[in-house]
């Protein structure tokens, strides 16, 4: 059925047999069997028997593969059993090397299938009557749906209450402007956008609330029918793996140039022809590091998924190599920075300041003036409006109390339920009839109440708003016409319980004609009542974060809509600010205009601001080539974090349209938490470089002790097979254990990365070639030493020396700039293992007879082995040295 939109909402409810309470959890669950999960199906997955044959897709190993083929088919025909071997081993090893890369590419897909699951979206059910929360993919037709301001629509849904509430469907429509959505049928005819009474999959809240039951969902919504038509995967394609792509091929370039000149100089040597084209194409295919950007993205994928363990859940691997790069932290206060757990502390009304005691949530504690006792009954009119102006919930779960909803509005229930004026009987008898919400351009919200025969509007919000729209105020039980000094009074106080780090908010009524409809102009000619100050104090860790962030050369920056005496005094306690620091308000924003440019550097906590201005403030400090990370938690907040760097957003209480614009989720809402995703992001990029420094130095020695042989002595030191086993050894166990680095001791303590920086620059690459240039010489210098003794032993001098040359030296690559022994010899016990199970299969190759007789190699004695390892450990001992020189 495809009429929704055209019957009233109780033939609805008949025909998806619901009713206001929603469906039993037996009933969701019957339905879910028969319509099937909540989502879009996707395209065409990649089967793992796809992502191992891809491994074969690559030109050279085509060639070697062939290669071997013949020249097993040689070895049949001419009865050579040697032939035969090496032509089985070759395949052998080259499936091994297959192997690898599958297991690479594999991991990399289930890691990034298992991150993508960590932020599937949820909604808000009402099921047997009492409000859930549940994963969108759960919801069946019929499912009573609740709606809020920056919820995503997760299925088609027939509205079935509207309090101004107002839909973006541009990514259905097309339509940039909010639709109005109401309960009332429509003309059957009616087209996809003019369907007010409808909300669909895919679109999200952008103003007001209401209720909504399901009627399609997956597959058969109006999302999933466009889904369907266009099928496709997309394959994120990180900047590092794309500059590691054109880095591969370029190296990949020069590889095969210098393989075709050991080609030929192999045949004017003297050497087979047939065996010199296997040494080309073997030392090809170790040599160029096709397999980067694949190992890179297990890499990152592993990254990912350790800051989860660190309540970050990063959604984009762009946002892991651009980590290490933020220099600016652009923090929300509440619940961020703070322990958000409002608790009020100061009231003014009546022209008098009480102090409020207790602590947290729990609804406990005394009322004082002037160090007296106060009965808070005198203040009936401020906390009627605290109390009923107000979406929140206290309640009292297994003997603790938790607030269901805003943490500003709960604190103010608290403060009623502590003068005895609780919620559930007060809107017993005083129910609501309207609201008008708040939204962070009006700062404040109203609700409109019956009582009696008479109808009244109770507003709160930001004080200088609230304080704007009054006429009058209420003191000691009467209204009086407000004055000059009561406005000049009103700030003051305002002003000093916001300089002692209070939050705090106005709180006014009206007194409403009847027929008066609820619109914003019910909100003009207010009576003021009085202000509520309340603190939400630093977390301890979030102090530590800052410090932290100091000494890693990043600044962290404040933005809150709250007074800027309250900003200013949260941050200095958390030692964000500091003399010479600048304070700006939204607006002092508005005024300054493109002068923000000139001073964003030097600001250090935005107050009273908009989600506007927080574009704004990205802009500004990206313009002085900052790296901006940005946290948001409202709808409106999801510009100004897809514009920033890393767009960060509040796990527990951010929308899921934020959620979906940011780069990371944080689970528990918490600045410290950003910093630990810094500290790691920065940590995963130095395991990359030293990842690609282990490999490319390898790959550089292996070419060029072929090259030099060949040019210096005309013979060949190692066999295609040896070069295909050195390559299986390397990118094996070895290189993969790097991942599991532990970071530098100072990795917080050096400057932010600058973005344009290369993963590769000419020093390191000066780096690469002088630590494969030492293994070429010391491999050559032993091939040469034993070669008039005995060929095949200088080749198993030389297989083996190159091998112990990458052992030794993955061991120095365990930091960049730190020595083994000051990172800890097994700080990262992965790499041991590695390199033990490394060596161990060469000691097989050498010393089994059956391997020998595979890879040409011949027993080694003592005294070789002493030459062998004092040559070798100079692939450790070198790069070590140079690491001491640089420290001293």
């Amino acid at each position: 059925m495809g009429n929704w939109h055209s019957i009233g909402i109780d033939d609805v409810l008949k025909k998806v047999k619901s009713t206001e309470k929603g469906l039993s959890s037996w009933e969701a669950a019957r339905r879910l069997e028969r319509s099937g999960a909540n989502e879009l199906k996707r395209g065409k997955r990649t089967t793992p028997l796809q992502i191992f044959l891809s491994q074969f897709n690559d030109f050279l190993i085509a060639i070697l593969i062939v290669a071997a083929i013949v020249s097993g088919v040689i070895g049949v025909v001419q009865e050579g059993e040697s032939e035969i071997i090496e032509s089985l081993a070759i395949v052998v090893i080259v499936i091994f090397i297959a192997v690898v890369g599958f297991i690479q590419e594999y991991r990399a897909e289930k890691e990034l299938e298992a991150l993508k699951k960590m932020v599937s979206p949820h909604a808000v059910v009402i099921r047997e009557g009492k409000v859930e929360k549940v994963e969108a993919k759960w919801l069946v037709p019929g499912d009573i749906i609740l709606l809020d301001a920056g919820y995503k629509v997760p299925g088609d849904a027939r509205v079935m209450e509207a309090i101004n509430l107002k839909v973006d469907e541009s990514p259905l429509t097309g339509e940039s402007v909010p639709a109005g959505k109401s309960v009332s049928a429509v003309e059957d005819n009616a087209a996809l956008g003019d369907r007010k009474n409808m909300v669909f999959m895919g679109t999200s809240i952008a103003y007001g609330r209401g209720k909504a039951v399901i009627v399609n969902t997956g597959m058969k919504t109006e999302f999933g029918k466009i889904a369907g038509e266009i099928q496709k995967i997309e394959k994120e394609q990180t900047p590092l793996q794309k500059r590691l792509d054109v880095v591969g091929k370029k190296i990949g370039a020069i590889v095969l140039v210098l393989c075709a000149a050991i080609f030929f100089f192999g045949i004017w040597g003297g050497i087979d022809p047939f065996i010199m084209f296997l040494a080309a194409v073997a030392l090809a295919v170790a040599a160029v590091p096709e397999g980067l950007p694949a190992v890179v993205t297990v890499t990152l994928a592993r990254g990912m998924r350790k800051m989860t363990h660190r309540n970050a859940i990063v959604r984009r691997l762009t946002a892991v190599e651009t980590l290490g790069c933020t220099s600016i932290i652009c923090s929300d206060k509440t619940g961020t920075l703070t322990r958000d757990e409002m608790t009020v502390r100061k009231i003014y009304a009546n022209n008098k300041i009480i102090k409020v005691g207790g602590e947290g949530y729990k609804p406990e504690g005394e009322f004082s003036h002037e160090g007296k006792s106060f009965d808070p009954g005198e203040l009936e009119s401020l906390l009627k409006i605290c109390v009923l102006c107000n979406n929140a919930s206290l309640e009292n779960v297994n003997g603790e109390w938790k607030i269901i909803g805003d943490p500003t509005e709960g604190s103010l229930l608290v403060l009623g339920e502590k003068a005895g004026v609780k919620q559930k009987e007060l809107e017993g008898e005083y129910p609501r009839i309207g609201e008008i919400p708040f939204t962070s351009e009006r700062k404040r919200m109203t609700t409109v109440h019956k009582i009696g025969d008479e109808k009244f509007a109770y507003v709160k919000g930001a004080p200088d708003v609230v304080l704007g729209l009054c006429a009058s105020i209420y003191e000691n039980g009467r209204e009086r016409a407000i004055s000059r000094m009561d406005g000049v009074k009103i700030t003051a106080v305002n002003e000093r319980f916001a300089g002692g780090a209070l939050r705090v908010i106005g709180a006014a009524y009206k007194r409403l004609s009847p027929d008066e409809e609820i619109t914003e102009d019910a909100e003009n000619d207010l009576v003021f009542v009085g202000l509520v100050g309340m603190i939400d104090p630093p977390r301890e860790d979030a102090k530590i974060a800052v410090k932290k962030c100091k000494e890693a050369g990043i600044e962290s920056v404040m933005i809150t809509g709250d007074h800027k005496l309250t900003g200013m005094a949260i941050a200095r306690e958390m030692n964000m600010f500091k003399e010479g620091d600048l304070v700006l308000t939204g607006a002092e924003l508005d005024e300054m205009g493109d002068r923000l440019n000139d001073v964003a550097e030097n600001v250090r906590v935005y107050a009273r601001v908009s989600p506007e201005h927080k574009l704004r403030i990205v802009k500004a400090l990206k313009e002085k080539g900052h790296v901006i990370a940005m946290t948001g938690d409202g709808v409106n907040d999801a510009p100004a974090l897809k514009k920033s760097d890393i767009g960060v957003a509040m796990g527990i209480t951010g929308t899921d349209v934020t959620k979906e614009a940011a780069d990371m989720v944080l689970e528990d809402d918490n600045f410290a938490s950003i910093v630990s995703a810094v500290e790691e992001g920065r940590s995963i990029y130095d395991n990359i470089r030293l990842f690609i420094r282990y490999l490319l130095s390898c790959n550089i020695g292996e070419v060029l002790t072929v090259f030099m042989a060949m040019m210096s002595l005309a013979k060949l030191p190692l066999l295609p097979l040896q070069i295909l086993w050195m390559n299986f050894l390397t990118d094996a166990a070895p290189a993969l254990a790097l991942g599991f680095n532990t970071p530098d001791p100072d990795v917080m303590k050096k400057k932010p990365r600058d973005p344009r920086e290369g993963i590769i620059t000419r020093k390191t690459l000066s780096s690469f070639i002088f630590i494969g240039a030492l293994m070429g010489l010391g491999t050559l210098l032993l091939f040469n030493h034993t070669l008039q003794a005995d060929e095949s032993k200088a080749q198993t001098m030389a297989f083996t020396t190159l091998v112990m040359f990458q052992m030794f030296y993955v061991l120095s690559c365990r930091s960049e700039k730190y020595t083994l022994f000051k990172v800890g010899v097994f700080s990262n016990k992965y790499l041991i293992i590695a390199v033990l199970f490394s060596i161990s299969l060469q000691l097989m190759v050498v010393y089994m007879p059956l391997l020998q007789g595979v890879f040409n190699t011949v027993p080694l004695e003592i005294g070789d082995w002493l030459k062998i390892l004092v040559v070798s450990s100079t692939g450790f001992l070198i790069p070590e040295a140079l690491k001491l020189r640089k420290q001293d």
